[in-house]
């Protein structure tokens, strides 16, 4: 139930601090005041997740009613700005996604959040490094590159610089404003590095698609695309931290190689929010098992995650209550070059989440006014 307000105190999360204070606003932030007595409960901006396939039994892929439902369920968990993701599906599959998520994005999602735009994961990606990606890799050809701008919706695109066209596909992305993400990629260091400075030589902001899964690791003699992400001063990164997709101290390695250039994601699949069992990703078969979803070959295929979690992930694993917030929102929306959101600070929307003193969501308001949830911490 939505109602209006303009007032909130509280433990207030604020880039470099935690402050007891009050917030006063209508649909932006007004003013922050010191308010010694404050309540117990934190007050964080709110979550920007830049790769989401589904939640709640629905995914991207099936049409504009169930991007409208993964939408809502993860604004439940704090995430007031969201990309519905597409996945690798024969081309004409992935426009209409793509026609759908434009659709959603014009009209809004009443009792949603805000729907940005698109994460477009597939189908340019490596036959070789498909993940849980279905098998209908595609080259960026220029027609199929032009078609996705066109469709006036895409903001991320993860793309593998080692396929043919990737060079002006690149180029062409980045020339257009939409984020090219390094991902599903076979390419070693020195790709990833030429693909990284020709995104800035286009004017674009490089990035990583979830850092550490479907690309090459790191070794001695092979360095590989993870470390030209992390040692770029330029690209940023998304990571799955559920701690099944990446280690709590390869957490804690990329944090200090990145700062403020590393942001959380879910990756999340149809069957998140659901009880364990079968699902699916992409047209293909997948089990569900203590909050791990797998191929039945035993790959990681998407997670269960919701960005409530990878914050209390965070905290648990040395990150403080600032520097979680900057991975769940103020990186994404920097990454995103979203400057009136991402931060509590005066003059950024209105958009923040409320949780209590073991960061599980009370309430989330969005656009100057509050929904509250009652018992969502399912996961």
């Amino acid at each position: 139930m939505m109602t209006p307000t303009g007032q909130l105190d509280g433990q207030i999360v604020l880039p470099d601090r935690v402050l007891p204070g009050r917030i006063t606003f209508g649909s932006h932030i007004e003013t922050i005041t010191p308010l010694p007595d404050a309540p117990r409960r934190y007050i964080l901006p709110g979550f920007i997740d830049t790769h989401v396939h589904g939640g709640d039994g629905a995914d991207t892929m099936d049409g504009i009613e169930a991007i409208e439902t993964l939408a809502r369920f993860h604004l439940r968990h704090g995430t007031t700005t969201i990309l519905p993701t597409t996945i690798t599906r024969p081309w004409d599959d992935v426009m209409v996604a793509l026609r759908n998520i434009a659709t959603v994005m014009e009209r809004g999602v009443p009792g949603g959040p805000r729907i940005h735009g698109a994460h477009l994961e597939g189908p340019f990606v490596s036959p070789h490094k498909l993940g849980a990606q279905p098998p209908f890799p595609v080259a960026p050809r220029p027609d199929l590159v032009a078609a996705a701008i066109e469709a006036g919706c895409v903001r991320v695109v993860t793309l593998a610089p080692e396929l043919e066209h990737a060079d002006t596909a690149i180029t062409a992305f980045s020339k257009a404003g939409v984020r090219v993400s390094l991902g599903h990629t076979t390419t070693d260091y020195e790709g990833a590095t030429k693909a990284i400075c020709a995104i800035c030589t286009a004017g674009g902001i490089p990035g990583g698609t979830h850092l550490f899964n479907a690309m090459s690791p790191i070794e001695g003699r092979n360095p590989g695309p993870v470390t030209a992400l992390m040692c770029s001063d330029e690209a940023y990164a998304e990571m799955i931290f559920d701690t099944h997709h990446v280690h709590p101290a390869t957490f804690r390695l990329a944090s200090r190689m990145m700062g403020n250039r590393l942001l959380f994601v879910t990756d999340a699949m149809r069957g998140t929010g659901l009880p364990d069992g079968p699902s699916q990703l992409g047209g293909q078969d997948v089990m569900i098992r203590d909050g791990v979803v797998r191929l039945p070959g035993g790959s990681l295929a998407g997670s269960v995650l919701t960005l409530d979690v990878a914050l209390r992930n965070a905290v648990r694993n040395g990150a403080s209550l600032p520097q979680a917030a900057r991975l769940v929102s103020t990186n994404a929306a920097r990454y995103l070059g979203l400057h009136d959101r991402g931060a509590i600070a005066v003059g950024k929307l209105a958009d923040f989440v409320v949780m209590d003193e073991e960061l599980i969501p009370e309430s989330i308001h969005l656009r100057g006014q509050v929904e509250i949830f009652k018992s969502i911490h399912t996961i």
